[in-house]
């Protein structure tokens, strides 16, 4: 295979492929958490409902009320939900 083949299917010059941009997630009280549909997912068979979306709500309002948050809105937030992460440590605090 020539390598200098340009296509959408192997990317430019044969390097990787493209993809389409996958959506986001929209939650109903939670407007800055960024988060594709297989993370959720993800999250939910981990923590559970209810102590995901506690977990939402705590990270929705340090974002809002921190200025170390702001600098995390508009990214993708995967990486706040840790298990030994203080976002999931404070929601089962508050549970």
């Amino acid at each position: 295979m020539n390598r200098r083949y340009s296509s959408k299917v192997n990317g430019k010059k044969g390097g990787r492929p493209t993809y389409e941009k996958v959506k986001n997630m929209t939650f109903k009280d939670v407007e800055l958490i960024i988060l594709t549909p297989n993370q959720y997912g993800t999250l939910l068979e981990k923590y559970g409902y209810k102590l995901l979306m506690q977990a939402l709500m705590i990270l929705e309002n340090w974002f809002r009320t921190s200025p170390e948050g702001e600098k995390y809105i508009g990214k993708n937030n995967y990486a706040h939900f840790r298990s030994d992460g203080w976002v999931i440590n404070e929601a089962k605090h508050s549970l």
